[in-house]
């Protein structure tokens, strides 16, 4: 993408947001979420409104660092708690777990644009989203949530482009997806459970690995980190390291998935007989 079209696609972004009159932006401090504030605080000031919600599902850090995002923008900001485990829908763990999950941060998200007097609630799904199984997208259509950047015809790509043009830090920050995410459908879902995912991580994070997953399959450690990567998993200490690190975490086997990261892989056993995305 040329400088042109960066600067095209990013006012006719802005121009969507003006039209709306107001807005609350679903606010996670990722790639897509980060572009979305920006665009609407440039486009509304005072009338958009940064919610970020904290929940067992998200590490602390990832929340931390999203207040700081939004602080940095001079966007305004509310903070919220989600307690999705308190869902059996969620905790059991079905393949619609995200509506569940979703349905609440939007329900939340509606009240607070009644309070605030915004007309619109808006969150960072792009044209790419609808490649994959989302059943987020489903509560986001009953309840009324806007996607400006897949309105826009923002791809991921775009996004990147257009977000390292504005110098925003997320432009080349990994795709994160909430810690349910790591685990099989129907496997439940418990804080013990989301806690030990998360030290994995940041076990690997604190490595040098940017790009990856631990997915959690019971006394299995399943990593994925890009296929670039792969190698550097034995790398020096780097294999010893994850191994004792990841056992002291309660996991007695520790894999490495060849095929790589790749988002959505817990979604394999639903690919011959899924829902469409909504």
């Amino acid at each position: 993408m040329n400088g042109r079209e960066t600067t095209e696609k990013y006012e006719n972004l802005k121009r969507l947001l003006s039209e709306m009159g107001g807005v609350v932006v679903a606010f996670s401090g990722g790639v897509d979420s980060t572009l979305l504030l920006k665009a609407a605080v440039e486009a509304l000031g005072d009338r958009a409104l940064a919610v970020t919600a904290s929940s067992e599902t998200y590490p602390s850090e990832e929340v931390e660092e999203a207040l700081r995002l939004a602080e940095a923008m001079g966007a305004r900001l509310r903070q919220i708690h989600t307690d999705e485990l308190e869902k059996e829908e969620f905790a059991s763990n079905p393949p619609e777990r995200c509506f569940y999950c979703k349905a609440e941060l939007f329900g939340k998200l509606v009240e607070i644009a009644r309070e605030e007097g915004l007309p619109v609630v808006a969150d960072g799904s792009n044209v790419d989203d609808a490649d994959d199984f989302r059943p987020g997208m489903k509560a986001a259509a009953e309840l009324g949530v806007r996607s400006p950047l897949r309105e826009a015809g923002l791809t991921k790509s775009d996004i990147r482009a257009i977000s390292r043009s504005l110098g925003l830090p997320t432009w080349d920050k990994p795709s994160f997806a909430c810690l349910a995410s790591r685990f099989p459908y129907g496997h439940r879902i418990t804080r013990e459970k989301l806690s030990r995912v998360a030290r994995a991580e940041q076990l690997l994070r604190d490595l040098g690995f940017r790009q990856l997953r631990v997915r959690h399959h019971g006394d299995i450690a399943r990593i994925e980190v890009p296929e670039e990567d792969l190698a550097r998993v034995f790398e020096g200490e780097n294999r010893q390291r994850i191994i004792s690190g990841l056992r002291a975490q309660g996991y007695l086997y520790v894999t490495l998935d060849l095929e790589g990261y790749r988002t959505g892989s817990m979604n394999k056993p639903l690919a011959d007989d899924r829902p469409p995305a909504a």
